[in-house]
């Protein structure tokens, strides 16, 4: 009998249902230090070591409560407010000019907005498999690069801050020597706003010591200080009573 070769041909059955393999991540445990998926492996680590530290830092915070200084003093016009340690950097890059003035856009929004989106988006901008520093110049040489500058512009703020307002104390400024047994008038105690920056006996604080102001100012001279003000810390127009300000200044020409 003859051979006959014949094509064959397979025809599914819609009644039979097909084996479906469930799209499951390959398990990497076979190949230790090679890699493993982002979700969910190291994603769970990550938020695992998270939970960690803000349960550290709440225990922290309530074990060791933030301390309060002075209260605020509108009329002290020489207290230089300072960021906590954390924005320190960015207060720094403010004070450059690329990243101030007309490019403030750039210091305030520009430059953050990259950096931080840059950190949230290495996982997928950096896809090597290698996981020595070495092997991977780029991403450390970046990283690398973004602590020291965080570092030291940090840095560059506090010194330059403590450099410039080292007289400057939690209350707002430091005392000027002055005579402890001087008592001044009635028409000084009821001048608060006054008091507030050259103390309640004129022994100075934010402001000079007025004990002896007669001896360098006229009581004209000292009137149109108080209604003008002075550079760079007296402000004008502390007192609004033109007969005050005249009693006040005749007092204070009065100190030798």
């Amino acid at each position: 009998m003859a051979k006959h070769d014949k094509d064959a041909t397979f025809v599914g059955d819609s009644r039979i249902s097909a084996k479906r393999i469930p799209n499951i991540a390959p398990s990497y445990s076979d190949f230790p230090g090679k890699s493993e998926p982002f979700w969910p492996n190291f994603l769970l680590k990550e938020w695992m070591v998270a939970a960690v530290c803000l349960v550290g830092f709440l225990i922290l915070t309530v074990s060791h409560p933030s301390p309060l200084t002075d209260k605020a003093n509108p009329n002290d016009t020489s207290f230089v407010p300072l960021p906590d340690w954390y924005f320190l950097f960015l207060y720094q890059l403010l004070k450059y000019p690329w990243a101030s003035g007309d490019w403030v856009v750039l210091g305030t929004i520009i430059i953050p907005a990259v950096a931080f989106g840059a950190m949230v988006l290495a996982p997928w901008l950096d896809k090597g498999k290698e996981r020595r520093a070495k092997k991977r110049p780029v991403a450390t040489g970046l990283m690398l690069v973004s602590l020291v500058g965080i570092f030291y512009l940090t840095w560059a703020a506090d010194h330059e801050h403590s450099l410039h307002h080292s007289s400057n104390q939690a209350g707002g400024g430091a005392v000027a020597s002055g005579d402890p047994n001087f008592k001044p008038d009635e028409i000084w105690t009821k001048q608060t706003s006054c008091m507030g920056c050259h103390g309640n006996n004129m022994e100075g604080m934010v402001g000079p010591n007025l004990q002896k102001i007669g001896s360098k100012y006229s009581a004209e001279e000292i009137e149109g200080i108080i209604k003008n003000g002075k550079p760079p810390g007296m402000p004008a127009g502390l007192i609004k009573d033109e007969a005050e300000i005249k009693k006040l200044a005749e007092y204070m020409a009065g100190l030798k």
